[in-house]
């Protein structure tokens, strides 16, 4: 067991892959000699060379394609969109190819794909830099959407992500990549689209996932010193959710807040809120609740933080739903 960046977590999940299976292949802009833009693939072509660790022109589109190719060949391509807005050229790709196969061939054809995708804001950067669209592809049936919010899942849920023989949609929250966390390779994993309760409570759970994952945390422990007591479940997986997680902490708790970064307007949270209103409506005791960015494209650096989910939005929900 080690302490690591999950930015290095990745990497070494990486690295693991490609010394167990020749088959798996790395592709991405800047990936190679650079090492990324974020350094994630620092050292890997020196290492496995340039036929296994390739740089790519700038064209997300010909990049999934290329991916798609190589999976009918038998490989196991892992690819990076380097920033998460850039990956609208390939969504045709990702949509009407990746996704459809095995369903277009009767579960003959599997395209084990993964696309790795730094994604959200606060590192100062701009739109097309600073986007959150998980929504978009968990709407897609035939993709799986994760986000890891710490450095052991991150390790753990891309080596079982590259080991799949489905096409994952791999979402690395880039403003936690240097967040520093405990990783045991030999531990066996939790399961892939499982949701985790990562702090126990009593009054509300607060559910998030990725890059407000500690946000959520952060929030319950002020709750804590004011008398509260919130339950926190990381949720790991947008596509599929492990409901069954969700609505048990619910129904301990009888109130709910959702917490991503993206919008909340036709968001993650919203088919949750639907979910969790249907199946646990008998013991809720307040609506649910959704914290999350606004309806509008990602704002100048300088005004971010006005549109991130923070720690005063979080309690401030908490509050709301308790004083029902």
């Amino acid at each position: 067991m080690a302490t690591t960046t999950l930015a290095k977590a990745v990497n070494a999940a990486l690295r693991a892959a490609l010394e167990d299976d020749p088959k798996v292949v790395l592709m991405g802009e800047d990936i190679g000699r650079l090492g990324g833009v974020f350094r994630v693939t620092d050292g890997l072509q020196k290492d496995f060379g340039d036929h296994r660790v390739k740089d790519t022109p700038l064209a997300e589109s010909g990049i999934v394609g290329t991916a798609i190719g190589l999976a009918l060949r038998g490989y196991r391509p892992v690819v990076e969109i380097q920033f998460d807005g850039f990956v609208f050229p390939a969504y045709d790709q990702i949509v009407t190819q990746l996704a459809k196969m095995r369903a277009r061939s009767g579960g003959r054809i599997a395209l084990p794909v993964v696309i790795r995708i730094p994604y959200g804001g606060g590192i100062g950067a701009v739109e097309h830099h600073s986007e959150s669209p998980e929504a978009l592809f968990a709407h897609v049936a035939g993709l799986r959407v994760v986000s890891p919010s710490n450095a052991a899942d991150a390790y753990t849920m891309l080596r079982q992500a590259v080991a799949g023989d489905d096409p994952v949609i791999y979402l690395e929250p880039k403003r936690r990549y240097y967040d520093k966390g405990e990783v045991d390779p030999a531990a066996s994993p939790h399961p892939l689209h499982s949701a985790r309760v990562i702090r126990l409570g009593r009054d509300a759970t607060v559910l998030a996932y990725g890059p407000t994952v500690r946000t959520a945390l952060e929030a319950a422990a002020v709750a804590e010193e004011e008398g509260t007591s919130v339950e926190v479940v990381d949720l790991r997986s947008v596509s599929p959710v492990d409901f069954d997680t969700v609505e048990a902490s619910v129904r301990r708790t009888g109130r709910l807040v959702v917490v991503h970064e993206a919008p909340v307007f036709f968001g993650t949270g919203a088919e949750i809120a639907a979910h969790v209103t249907e199946r646990c409506f008998d013991r809720l005791e307040a609506p649910v609740l959704r914290v999350g960015g606004f309806h509008m494209p990602y704002p100048p650096a300088r005004t971010e933080h006005a549109y991130l989910p923070d720690l005063d939005r979080i309690l401030d929900a908490v509050e709301r739903v308790l004083a029902y």
